[in-house]
């Protein structure tokens, strides 16, 4: 059982071992004389579990390559309005956050509003919820490349309307800055806008 693992790897090992052990003793409670037919028998199921191991192995073990990886600290995050053209910083002149690429292809960001303030009390009242949720974006998941774009694959979000979805975004790296733009509908107006955010490499 302990090398079906090791072949396997992980959990999915675990599962695929344990039906194959079952399987062999079954056979072997109702044909355990029949030895030419268990030899290929054996023979069989492990040329399958190469086969699933070597599956296994390739899809747990993600990688990401590119100067994106690493952490990146935010710097900016300005919003245009398309229809009217109108600029803004919707979470103020110097609003935190931070956006990660990992080589296991898997990538979180968060960004908060500048002047965030923290509850008088908790549990915090139903305007502080507010407060702090409209100040807030937030998601992890995983990610791919394709030329100048980054798809964002989410897990989990701040707002769940994000989660399950892909989100695709334009970048540019320029040494140690990193320029993400994006087009979608503002989270507080509902109105169609474009986003730009830069970041800084964090070393």
């Amino acid at each position: 059982m302990t090398a079906l693992r090791a072949i396997l790897g992980g959990a999915a090992g675990d599962e695929a071992a344990k039906a194959v052990m079952a399987n062999l003793r079954s056979w072997h409670c109702s044909a355990s004389h029949e030895g030419t037919q268990m030899k290929r028998f054996v023979v069989a199921a492990c040329c399958g579990l190469l086969v699933l191991g070597s599956t296994a192995i390739a899809q747990e073990r993600q990688n990401c390559t590119g100067p994106q990886l690493g952490t990146w600290k935010l710097q900016s995050f300005t919003r245009e309005d398309l229809a009217t053209g109108k600029k803004s910083e919707v979470f103020g002149s110097h609003p935190s956050g931070y956006i990660s690429y990992g080589p296991d292809c898997r990538m979180f960001a968060i960004v908060t509003k500048e002047g965030r303030k923290s509850p008088v009390a908790l549990p915090p009242t139903d305007a502080e919820r507010v407060d702090l949720y409209s100040g807030l974006i937030a998601y992890a998941g995983t990610y791919s490349i394709d030329g100048d774009k980054v798809s964002h694959h989410i897990d989990t979000s701040w707002n769940e309307a994000w989660t399950g979805t892909t989100q695709v975004r334009k970048f540019r790296i320029d040494g140690t800055t990193l320029h993400i733009t994006s087009r979608e509908k503002n989270q507080l107006d509902g109105r169609d806008s474009e986003s730009v955010l830069i970041w800084t490499k964090v070393e």
